[in-house]
């Protein structure tokens, strides 16, 4: 065998190696491919992007309120939801007519902006009080998403992760894609997300 051919070999053995030692670990333990399927989260992300979700970034801290996560249904363990985290726990979220109020756990109200929904029903009323360790999630296409209003809290353990990575379409590319940010006010205060 002359010295091309090893050369070739050694380099896809190695190849091998890196991707056996490297990449699987890391497409099994701590990230995971997803394709958006339905209308649930529009305009925010639409059916067929191709995301990439965080599945570590909660064994370092707690989910917060406007996060986009994919779970497992709490109905059905097979199937996998995307949806933004809006009740955080202990907290008592209450949507009135569409407009979402949180009582936190330290008894102060925050009156929620989300300029990225897709308006609700607004004769629509509901009010619920978290436990523990379970989030309320609802789908930024408010009329078409299945969500914590319909099949209440979502458990800490269906949470699979952050989506932190849209790849496609290339257009729309771009890390923590959907983020939101809160204002630190407390006590009644309109917090933008």
């Amino acid at each position: 065998m002359n010295e091309t051919w090893k050369g070739l070999l050694k380099d896809l053995f190695t190849l091998a190696l890196l991707i056996v030692v490297v990449v699987i670990p890391i497409r099994i333990f701590v990230i995971s491919p997803f394709i958006v399927d339905g209308e649930s989260m529009h305009p925010t992300f639409e059916n067929l992007d191709y995301l990439v979700v965080d599945e570590i970034v909660y064994d370092f801290h707690a989910p917060a309120r406007g996060d986009v996560i994919v779970f497992r249904y709490p109905n059905d363990p097979s199937l996998f939801y995307i949806k933004r985290i809006i009740g955080l726990p202990g907290e008592t979220v209450s949507i009135n007519k569409g407009v979402v109020t949180i009582t936190t756990v330290g008894g102060n109200k925050i009156t929620l902006s989300e300029p990225y929904t897709v308006n609700e029903d607004a004769t629509y009323t509901k009010n619920v009080t978290l436990s523990a360790n379970d989030y309320f999630v609802m789908g930024d296409n408010r009329p078409n998403s299945s969500d914590s209003r319909v099949w209440g809290p979502l458990p800490k353990s269906d949470i699979v992760g952050r989506v932190d990575l849209r790849l496609l379409p290339a257009s729309e590319m771009g890390f923590f894609p959907g983020g939101a940010s809160y204002s630190k006010k407390t006590s009644s205060t309109t917090v933008n997300i």
